[in-house]
């Protein structure tokens, strides 16, 4: 008899949706993951898998159970360790090497989904015997870098797209590899490696694929790649414009946006939050016909009856995320300094994580102690946002990068105006959309970025206007009631996965067993 740990699992069902999400869900809280966590819980007749794509193979602590409608769940590690000796040369059919060498430059190139489905099918096809290990740590990946280097950077430095080649492309391999679950539809978050593994199950299984994206991720990579500093520049192209010689930050560029293309060609619906972001997307390859929008939405009921912050209580701001770069919680601390100079008690809230990037958290807590502000400064940690909202008279979002927070909206539904910096969607909901009609007015303040004057000026007109504050909640709460309510999200995606699933009616069931 074979033991029952040596028995084979069985495989998993089939399922209705697979979700493919990138750097969030269920490791990550609050943000997308919280939308992806709505999402799945508002389709309980449908069965989803979740693909949850990491760094690496290290350990990760959920920070989501997942709920009873996920049938399957795995991480897809786009790196992970590999032994070199383990890994020797064998013998291929001729022409396979320059094939994937010509493949891997039309993709980078702009080849597209074409680029891509040639490279699916050289990977896929048992007589190329292509491992992760042979396409990584092999005579072959060797040979592959160095024809790849010749074609697309050969006036740089070849150790630095050693480097680079073996980080991004390292990911496609495990892209191309990894074990597809079985799905009716795809589903991904972003583009990215995410987008690339929903269109790979496009050309593989031939199951239709559309995108929601919240930021665009191209476009935030760019942001990262423009301001890394372990990017080395080694071509020097002075003040030429037409210079045509490829650097590092190039190549990097390239491939995000070769990503994007792939994956916007292999979508059925390219969903986004709001309008502004479609003209990203169409920049970056996207078809106009199948553009679609879809704002968040959020359960009002759950903040609609939170009582208003005392008016005589101390004044209380706080932004509301994960203590990371991108939401610059530095400027908000600088933006907190200037306020106290005018409102000595002033309570300035960070509410949201302090795990997920130690590094930076020790920078905050330096630029507090900098500037005095132990006794007005205060980390909570992951907290229940619902629970502090009461003692809030004006959240403060000072990111970088956003979406359509959703921050700003339960503040809203709670009748809380915002300040907010002009990213996203952040304009569009303090200020209104253009077909707004009747134009309600102002939910807050939109500022420039990294501008903690700026930020510290718009706070304190509304902490120090009464009559002002509460205006501008009750626009924002109007505004947030008429556009962005829960159930009609729901109701605009359960449609979109009843058209896909290929269901009749707008509201899919769950298909019988």
């Amino acid at each position: 008899m074979i033991p029952f740990f040596a028995r084979p699992r069985p495989a998993p069902p089939e399922a209705d949706v697979c979700l493919i999400v990138e750097g969030c869900y269920p490791f990550v809280p609050g943000g997308v993951s919280t939308w992806i966590d709505w999402l799945i819980k508002g389709h309980p007749h449908l069965t989803f898998a979740v693909v949850a794509v990491v760094a690496d193979s290290a350990p990760r602590e959920r920070r989501y159970q997942l709920p009873e409608n996920v049938v399957d769940f795995r991480c897809l590690p786009l790196h992970r360790p590999f032994e070199a000796a383990s890994c020797r040369e064998v013998p291929r059919p001729a022409g396979v090497e320059e094939a994937l060498a010509d493949a891997f430059i039309l993709l980078v190139t702009g080849g597209g989904l074409a680029a891509f489905q040639t490279l699916v099918r050289l990977v896929a096809d048992p007589r190329n015997a292509l491992t992760i290990q042979s396409l990584m740590v092999s005579p072959l990946s060797w040979r592959l870098t160095c024809r790849m280097y010749e074609r697309l950077m050969p006036h740089a430095s070849f150790l630095h797209f050693f480097w680079a080649w073996r980080a991004l492309f390292g990911g496609l391999f495990a892209v191309l590899v990894f074990d597809l679950p079985k799905a009716r539809v795809y589903h991904t978050i972003s583009t990215g490696y995410a987008g690339l593994l929903a269109a790979r199950a496009v050309i593989e299984t031939g199951s239709p694929a559309f995108i929601t994206e919240h930021g665009i991720y191209t476009n935030e990579r760019r942001v990262e790649i423009l301001m890394a500093e372990w990017i080395c520049d080694t071509v020097d192209k002075g003040m030429v414009l037409d210079d045509g010689r490829v650097d590092l930050r190039d190549v990097w560029m390239q491939v995000f946006e070769a990503q994007a293309l792939i994956c916007y060609q292999a979508c059925t619906k390219i969903v986004t939050l709001y309008e502004d972001n479609q003209r990203l997307q169409r920049a970056l390859g996207a078809p106009a016909e199948r553009l679609a929008v879809i704002p968040n939405g959020i359960d009002l009921a759950r903040f609609e009856s939170l009582p208003q912050a005392p008016a005589d209580a101390p004044p209380t701001i706080a932004l509301i995320g994960r203590v990371v770069p991108i939401k610059d919680v530095k400027s908000y601390i600088e933006a907190a300094a200037f306020l106290r100079a005018a409102v000595p008690t002033l309570q300035a809230l960070v509410l949201g994580p302090v795990d997920e990037d130690p590094a930076y958290v020790a920078e905050c807590r330096s630029c507090v102690a900098e500037h005095g502000l132990e006794d007005t400064v205060v980390f909570t940690g992951a907290v229940n946002i619902a629970a502090y909202l009461s003692r809030i008279h004006v959240v403060v979002l000072t990111s970088l990068s956003e979406a359509q927070p959703l921050v700003i909206l339960e503040a809203g539904a709670a009748g809380i105006p915002c300040v907010a910096t002009d990213v996203g969607s952040c304009r569009e909901i303090l200020e209104g959309r253009s077909d707004e009609a009747p134009r309600l007015g102002p939910g807050g303040v939109v500022t420039a970025l990294v501008d903690p004057r700026q930020t510290a000026e718009a706070v304190g007109r509304l902490l120090g206007d009464a009559e002002f504050r509460h205006a501008c909640g009750e626009t924002l709460r109007t505004r947030v009631r008429r556009y962005y309510a829960s159930r009609d999200a729901l109701d605009s995606y359960r449609r979109t996965y009843a058209e896909l699933l290929g269901i009749p009616g707008e509201h899919a069931t769950r298909r019988a067993s």
